[in-house]
């Protein structure tokens, strides 16, 4: 689909005033490509073209739109319009974007919600930030046991329309207890006559409402999932959480740990939204923290000063190689971190492996710095003016920092988990900052010991 094509003759018909057409072409195109092409109109534009769509369209479309264009759809919106849409939208749909509000504005738009979605949205409002409760939706298909296939079908026809999603059914006991999920193939091969709970797989996988979200699109990744039950302490069913909050999620869980891994402060905004001194906010702490880490290197310069000043010679041959040697520690640093880190968000690594992950990232130490340090010897002393024992330092200290350096790169995001720290925090800047302290006095220390100084 040529969607600047399709653009292009939307604007036309906004341009022109010719509503009826707008519309029909309109109700050609998915909710998402609806909510794209308003995010390029002004306010007037958008909320014309927003009253033109079918009623049920209309709030999938904005389950879709971003925070900015939420808020001025609803800000161009007299409350008895919000509310209405509010109300159309899927209660999860709904909690995410008052979640955003301030919370004066979320009380005034539950006002005019009715009795029985207003008492939904609060009470999944109270769920803590980013839980399993808070992105679940209660819009799914239930049963208890005794329903026969052909009563579990008529009810999916009658309002099935009405639910975020009808291909796994829960079977429920009096007590709301979940007992097992039947899918929806399963029942509609079965005789009308059977029960549900004959039909039922009793191996479910779950999650509590209290569960951080993370856990949740771990789950559902391990186990391969379209949705996964969501119950409380006592196991009875509260909602699923669907597929799609899940992307959502993983998305939002892999922006934060860029962000980090970055030396950054987390950020919801996109980037192109976001002020230039929120920017500058998030990104100063870390900078700040770095900078001042950093003087250690300086300070160990300092301390070493009498290798630098002794002999001229090999004071310059060795200022020359901090850099390379400095580099290729910090790169052998942040290459380690970034395996370990993936195999701890996939759920590959765990604490109690990291005498295995140390032993096999030693030997790859091993390997990688016996081959870099012979070829930096041979260049060192072919193809630089220093002789063959400046040479022989420099691999040497390279040689064992490319072993620290993995050996730090692989265990600190180990350490950072095991006392509940963010494994990503401990990426590039923090490990290069370490490693560049532990090269130069690596070198200083063997300069020192070769040279007699």
């Amino acid at each position: 689909m040529d969607f600047e094509r399709i653009k292009t003759r939307l604007d036309a018909l906004v341009a022109s005033g010719r509503k009826a057409e707008l519309r029909g072409a309109l109700n050609m195109l998915n909710e998402v490509d609806i909510a794209e092409y308003l995010e390029d109109l002004d306010n007037e534009k958008m909320l014309m073209v927003f009253r033109l769509l079918p009623k049920d369209v209309s709030a999938d479309v904005f389950s879709y739109m971003d925070n900015d264009q939420r808020t001025r759809i609803m800000e161009a919106m007299d409350d008895t319009e919000a509310m209405r849409l509010i109300d159309d939208m899927f209660i999860d749909d709904a909690v995410d974007f008052l979640e955003e509000l301030p919370a004066g504005v979320v009380k005034r738009m539950l006002q005019g919600c009715n009795e029985q979605k207003r008492q939904l949205i609060n009470q999944f409002l109270r769920y803590p930030e980013n839980s399993a409760g808070s992105i679940m939706t209660i819009e799914y298909m239930e049963f208890n046991i005794g329903t026969t296939v052909g009563q579990a079908m008529a009810e999916i026809r009658r309002t099935g329309v009405d639910k975020e999603t009808i291909n796994t059914l829960y079977i429920l006991d009096a007590g709301r207890k979940l007992l097992g999920t039947v899918g929806l193939r399963k029942l509609l091969l079965a005789a009308d006559d059977r029960k549900v709970e004959e039909l039922m797989n009793t191996q479910v996988i779950f999650v509590h409402t209290t569960d951080d979200q993370e856990v949740v699109a771990d789950t559902v990744r391990k186990y391969d999932l379209l949705s996964i039950p969501v119950v409380d302490h006592e196991e009875r069913l509260v909602g699923i959480v669907t597929v799609d909050d899940i992307v959502d999620v993983i998305e939002e869980e892999n922006t934060e740990d860029f962000e980090k891994m970055a030396a950054m402060l987390p950020s919801d905004d996109e980037y192109l939204k976001t002020n230039v001194f929120t920017l500058a906010k998030n990104r100063l702490p870390w900078l700040l923290i770095l900078m001042i880490s950093a003087t250690f290197t300086g300070m160990i310069i300092t301390h070493f000063e009498n290798v630098l000043s002794t002999a001229a010679g090999i004071g310059v041959a060795l200022t020359a190689c901090i850099p390379m040697l400095m580099d290729t520690g910090g790169n052998c640093g942040s290459q380690a971190s970034t395996l370990v880190i993936r195999g701890l968000a996939l759920g590959e690594i765990q604490f109690r492996d990291i005498l295995k992950v140390l032993w096999k990232e030693v030997r790859v130490a091993l390997m990688l710095g016996a081959v870099l340090a012979l070829v930096n010897f041979l260049r060192i002393w072919f193809f630089t003016p220093y002789d063959k024992d400046i040479a022989f330092v420099v691999s040497l200290a390279m040689f064992f920092t490319i072993i620290i350096a993995k050996s730090i790169g692989c265990t600190l995001p180990l350490l950072a988990k095991a006392i509940h720290l963010d494994p990503a925090l401990m990426a590039s800047p923090l490990i290069t900052t370490m490693v560049d302290a532990a090269s130069l006095t690596v070198l200083f220390s063997i300069a020192t010991a070769v040279f007699h100084m």
